[in-house]
């Protein structure tokens, strides 16, 4: 199971990004996918990810009506659309994948197995 996140960059406050997911070595159908941040000094959070048995999408209340997660099964990508980016959404973003992530814990980087490579958004003017 590998993954790779990439689409990181500096934008202004109020801009967009767009983050990738890319995965090979599993099928994403059966794996719950997960983006997480991290910045400095800050502990690793849960930022948006969807359940791949209900096919829900969950989001922190810091980025809800602002980031969107969403799958491509042909591309085998998962992506997160990131906008009216705020300087506090800089951070590493970082994507995850796992098996029957209980449902309550889809939001805890504890809860995933697999990580890719994270990828830097920096929000300044």
């Amino acid at each position: 199971v590998q993954l790779q996140a990439s689409g990181g960059g500096l934008v202004q406050p109020g801009g967009s990004l767009r983050l990738s997911c890319a995965r090979s070595g599993f099928v994403y159908d059966d794996y719950d996918i997960g983006w997480f941040r991290q910045a400095p000094g800050k502990a690793r959070e849960g930022v948006s990810c969807i359940s791949v048995r209900s096919g829900a999408t969950y989001y922190a209340d810091s980025v809800k009506g602002r980031f969107t997660i969403s799958r491509d099964s042909a591309e085998n990508t998962v992506y997160l659309q990131m906008d009216s980016l705020k300087p506090e959404d800089t951070a590493v973003y970082y994507c995850a994948a796992d098996q029957n992530v209980i449902l309550s814990t889809l939001l805890t980087p504890a809860a995933y197995k697999h990580w890719g490579q994270g990828t830097q958004v920096t929000v300044s003017s």
